[in-house]
Parts: C-alpha cells; sequence; structure tokens
C-alpha cells in the first residue's frame, strides 16, 4: 500500500467509507450466490481497494492483499474474487464493480477504464508527427536559443531540442525544476508556430488558479524579447483546467470532452504533476486529435491529491530513438551525436516525446537551495542536514527544534517573516490601490509551509500564531462566523471551487478595506487586478499564513520556513521536502529534528497504478 493509503487505516472518515463499500459488495454478492469462501476475500479486497484509493493508489495489486491471508497464493486469491461475481477479469466484456487485470492488479472498474482510455489517448499522439520543417524553422530556432548556444558551446541545447521536439510531434512532456527552462522553451516554441500561422489558437492552463496565473506571468516575462508583432499574437489569458473544460452541473462532467472537443491548436499545461487519473483523462480526450498538447511538470515533486501518480509515470522514459535523434540533430543543427538523453526510469512506449531538463538556472547545483534540493532528491538525508547546518550559504537556515511544541527560535521566526506584511499593512497611502497591491506583494514574500494541518506544528497552529499580531492590533472587524472571524489582514486560500464567483480552489484573498473603510476580501483578477467580494460571500476557506506543502504546489515565494513534524511520519517523504524547499526563490529555513528529515529524505511516496502496462498494451 502507499505511503498515504497507509495512513487511512487510523482515519475514521475513511475506514466507515471503506467498510461500508466493502459491506455492499458483500450483499450484491451473496444474492448473486457467491459462496462464503470467496465473500471472505471480497470483504477484505473491496475495503483494502477502497483505502487505497483514498490515499492516491489506482489499483490494489493482489501481492498486498496477501498478506491478509498469509495462507493463500495470489493465484488462490484471483480465483476467490472471480468466483464472488463482482469482480471482472480485463478481457471480460461485461463490467462489474471491480476488475482484475493480467498482472495482478485489483481496481475499481472506473479506474481502469480511465487508463484504458488515457493510455490510448496517449499512444495515438505520440504516434502523430508533422511534416518536414523549412528553412525559416531551423533559422528561428538558432535566433530563439542563440545566448545558449555561446554559454553551451559543443554540449546538446535541450530547451532548443525540447522546443523542436514539440514542433514535429502532437505530445510533448518536459519535467524539470523550478528554473530549469520549461517557460523559456514554450516561448520559443509559441513564437515560432505563430511566426508560421498566425492565426493559431494557444490555450494555457493549469490545475489551479495561482499556477495558471503564474504560467502567465512567466510567458509573458520570457516574450519580452520577441519581435512585437509575435507578443502581440502570444495568449492574453490562463485558465484553470476545470474553467478551461466547463464544468456543468452534472458532477464530474464537462462541457468539453472527445465528442465536444476544445477549439484549439495547441495546449500548453503547467504544473502537470499535480493531474489526478480522472482528469488526466478527460482532459486529453477534450483535446483535439491534430492539435499539440505540450505537458510541463516535475517529475519529482508530490504528486495528485487524487489517485494516481500521472505525470510521474508519463515520464519516466526520456529515449529518443535514432530516427527522433537524426531529426533532431537537423532541425537543431546539434550533432547527433551530442543528443544523449538520460536513462529510463521506466520502460514506456511514449518515445520521442519526452524531454527531461536537469540544469537549474534559478539555483546552482552547488550552493543554496539547488544543493539542498539535489541531496534530498538523491535520498542522502545525512548530507542534507549537514549542508543545512554548515551555516556558510545565507539561503538557508536550519533550526534545531526537538519539542512538541514550536521552540522559541522557531516561533518567532514564523513571526519575524510576516513582518514586511504587518509593517506594509500598518502603512496605507492615499493611493488605495497601489497600497493594496503593495500588501499583496509583501504577502507572497513569505510562507510557512507545513507537512501536516493538525498537531502543535500544523498549519491550524501556525495560523492561529502568526495571526495574533494582527488580531491584537485590529480586533475583529465584522462579527465572528463559526471559525471564520474577520480582521485586516487577514489572509484566506479557498478551499472549493466556485465558478459563479470565478474563485478557485487555492486562490488567495486578504481582508482588507474598500474606499469607505469596509471590510472586504481581494482576491487578484485577470491581469492581476484586484476586485473585492464581501467576506459572507467567500466560499469555503481558511486563514492562509501557513499551509500545507501539498496546498502550496504551483506558488513560489521568495523566503519559505517549512516545519517538520516532531518525530517521523508516513506522509513526510523525500518528494514532500523537495516540493517545500523548490516553492522558495530566495531562502529556505527547515525547522524539526535531524533523524526526521533523514527519515523523510529515505521514505518515497509510491503509489500503485497500471498506466505503463496500459500504455505498453495500447494500440496507436
Amino acid at each position: 500500500m502507499s505511503s498515504r493509503a497507509a495512513t487511512l487505516v487510523d482515519q475514521p472518515a475513511e475506514n466507515d467509507l471503506a467498510d461500508g463499500f466493502a459491506a455492499h459488495l458483500c450483499q450484491w454478492a451473496a444474492d448473486a450466490g457467491a459462496a462464503p469462501a470467496a465473500l471472505a476475500v471480497l470483504a477484505v479486497a473491496g475495503r483494502q481497494l477502497s483505502l487505497a484509493t483514498q490515499g492516491g493508489d489506482v489499483c490494489l495489486p493482489l501481492a498486498e492483499l496477501a498478506a491478509f491471508f498469509p495462507d493463500r497464493s495470489p493465484a488462490e486469491l484471483a480465483q476467490c474474487l472471480l468466483a464472488s461475481r463482482m469482480v471482472a477479469a480485463s478481457g471480460d466484456g461485461e463490467p462489474l464493480p471491480l476488475l482484475l487485470d493480467g498482472d495482478g492488479r485489483l481496481y475499481l472498474y472506473r479506474y481502469f477504464a480511465y487508463e484504458r482510455r488515457l493510455a490510448a489517448n496517449l499512444r495515438r499522439r505520440a504516434g502523430r508527427r508533422i511534416g518536414v520543417p523549412g528553412d525559416a524553422l531551423r533559422q528561428q530556432l538558432n535566433s530563439l536559443f542563440a545566448d545558449n548556444a555561446q554559454r553551451l558551446g559543443p554540449r546538446a541545447d535541450w530547451q532548443k531540442l525540447a522546443a523542436a521536439l514539440a514542433w514535429r510531434g502532437r505530445l510533448t512532456i518536459v519535467s524539470g525544476g523550478p528554473g530549469s527552462g520549461k517557460t523559456t522553451t514554450v516561448v520559443a516554441l509559441l513564437a515560432c508556430l505563430l511566426a508560421e500561422d498566425a492565426g493559431l489558437r494557444v490555450a494555457l492552463a493549469a490545475p489551479t488558479g495561482k499556477a495558471a496565473a503564474r504560467l502567465l506571468e512567466a510567458l509573458r516575462r520570457r516574450a519580452g524579447e520577441l519581435p512585437d508583432e509575435l507578443q502581440a499574437r502570444l495568449p492574453r489569458e490562463s485558465y484553470t483546467l476545470h474553467r478551461l473544460l466547463g464544468v456543468t452541473p452534472e458532477a464530474g462532467r464537462f462541457r468539453h470532452h472527445a465528442g465536444n472537443p476544445l477549439p484549439l491548436d495547441v495546449l500548453v499545461v503547467d504544473e502537470a504533476s499535480m493531474l489526478d487519473l480522472a482528469l488526466a483523462c478527460r482532459l486529453c480526450e477534450a483535446v483535439p486529435d491534430d492539435a499539440r498538447l505540450i505537458l510541463l511538470g516535475d517529475r519529482n515533486q508530490l504528486s495528485a491529491v487524487e489517485a494516481g501518480a500521472v505525470f510521474a509515470e508519463i515520464s519516466s522514459d526520456p529515449t529518443l530513438t535514432a530516427d527522433g535523434i537524426a531529426e533532431l540533430a537537423s532541425l537543431t543543427a546539434t550533432p547527433a551525436e551530442a543528443i544523449r538523453p538520460p536513462a529510463a526510469i521506466a520502460a514506456s512506449p511514449l518515445r520521442d516525446c519526452v524531454v527531461w531538463f536537469t540544469e537549474s538556472h534559478r539555483f546552482a547545483s552547488h550552493s543554496g537551495i539547488g544543493r539542498l534540493a539535489a541531496e534530498i532528491n538523491a535520498g542522502r538525508g545525512s548530507e542534507a542536514c549537514d549542508w543545512l547546518a554548515d551555516g556558510s550559504d545565507r539561503s538557508l537556515r536550519w533550526l534545531a527544534d526537538d519539542g512538541s511544541d514550536l521552540a522559541p527560535a522557531t516561533r518567532q521566526a514564523v513571526l519575524d517573516g510576516y513582518a514586511h506584511y504587518r509593517e506594509a499593512l500598518a502603512q496605507p497611502s492615499d493611493d488605495a490601490e497601489k497600497w493594496r497591491r503593495e500588501v499583496f506583494a509583501a504577502f507572497d514574500r513569505f510562507r510557512v509551509l507545513c507537512a501536516l494541518h493538525d498537531t502543535a506544528r500544523g498549519v491550524q497552529a501556525i495560523n492561529e500564531l502568526a495571526a495574533r499580531p494582527l488580531q491584537q492590533a485590529s480586533g475583529d472587524v465584522l462579527p465572528s462566523t463559526g471559525r471564520s472571524p474577520w480582521y485586516f489582514g487577514r489572509p484566506v486560500m479557498v478551499l472549493r471551487n466556485d465558478y459563479l464567483l470565478q474563485l478557485f480552489n487555492g486562490d488567495i484573498g486578504i481582508c482588507l478595506p474598500d474606499d469607505d473603510g469596509e471590510a472586504m476580501v481581494w482576491f487578484a483578477g485577470a491581469g492581476g487586478a484586484l476586485r473585492p467580494l464581501p467576506p459572507i460571500r467567500v466560499p469555503e476557506h481558511d486563514t492562509a499564513f501557513a499551509m500545507t506543502v501539498h496546498k502550496a504546489q504551483g506558488s513560489e515565494f521568495a523566503s519559505v520556513l517549512l516545519l517538520l513534524p516532531e518525530r517521523s511520519h508516513r506522509l513526510l517523504t523525500r518528494e514532500l521536502l523537495y516540493t517545500g524547499v523548490t516553492r522558495a526563490a530566495h531562502e529556505v529555513g527547515i525547522a524539526g529534528r535531524r533523524d526526521v528529515l533523514i527519515d523523510a529524505c529515505a521514505r518515497r511516496t509510491r503509489r500503485n497504478s497500471g498506466l505503463l502496462a496500459r500504455l505498453a498494451e495500447s494500440v496507436a
């Protein structure tokens, strides 16, 4: 079972759901005439599969189920499940609630269907190639990546190669850490495409509103050196994936799908590591077959909160075929012998579609955040701790904190981190709009990230600590509603999409006075303009001085303080540490115990899935 799924054993709500599902399965099986031996296995399998999917797994291997039946082999368990009349084999035509594939993976039927549909779609895209390029494209690539050519010399320019790869194919998957050049590559690609066809329909999207806004901002910054006519053709808006697909009143249904595809020629999706299996399937099916789909992400980051680790799987093999290398060499004027991609983590049929960016232009690999991230990624916990404690790099700070409650130095670090924010709040100017923007900018300079929500080192406790100075200074400006007091300067994070209000899970608002002094919650809208909303209308939300690392995905802050739990925890993994550390652009502090950090570096997130198997068996 995955590390996250294992934690659900102690969660009453998840246990109740799993028990209820297993009970229904067994009742249906008994009504269908299943034998007692089959019912006994089905009851345990249904419960464990429910827990596994709630924990992020797509399926349950029979080898894990066998731990509950030490006297039976996986093959015997498979026979019992198939005899229960609630489990279909993968070749069966009639759908049943559960499905067992040929490699001993047990699925909820819908998840197997998602895997199979997604795999078929990706294989079909991977097999589609575009015609022979002209000399104009080669010249434009050389011009756009001229600075890289001077810096790299005879080495391969993987940004240029990725842009060429995306020009020649319908599916491109680019994995790289922060500052590795993904956005720069997209700008160059779009410049090439729009120079060829000024009417090309291009869309930008990401799983969250914050990530979508950051993608658009980054694209605008990188596009500054393009000719004015090309800059004018670039997208002026970005979308959350749910908004792009078009939410309908029916849960889980979108307006755009295979039968009503999106009206676009190119779709760029950032932070694709946050895609769960169901959303990835629906997204790919909604993109026209002849459109280019470009997925950007970081395979080392946390996977989606929901079931699946789609991006990590589909980006696992950066292999280029001999024909692919020859075409890229011709397109980019790169010697074929210099085009040598890294070794695959796992073999995949998506060859000539995947590129890994391994060089960060934001973090030097030998110093600061870059070196810390590399040590964490490699599982070198002791080395990461030593580098943190060394103190020679001013971008890093280690706060040894061994107690269940925060140490005084850690508490002070939380309060000091928001000092600039409190100062901005305390200095309003005659230009109210400018002041509000300054307050937002000051708030985004620092964030506390936690591994857990509860406990004295979790999100709730840190929010209470960070809020206290502002509450004492201003008092509540509106009557409290349950656990939602309002005071000037209170930052909140939206926890539920509200398409009528155009607010989405992860959006940040700040309670500030309007021009009449009334308390309003201000959110950044299209183009960065701030729009007010009465506090009573804000969808489900929480105070946002601190947030979990999961919630911080897609965000970037100048400085981050990462709080570790007081003891090792299954949720504290290498991927979580890496994601938390790389949310910081300039400074990162980590507070906790050395042994907890070392254990986290050694613990990898593992999600059970069969997507690579489905890709291997799909027919393009």
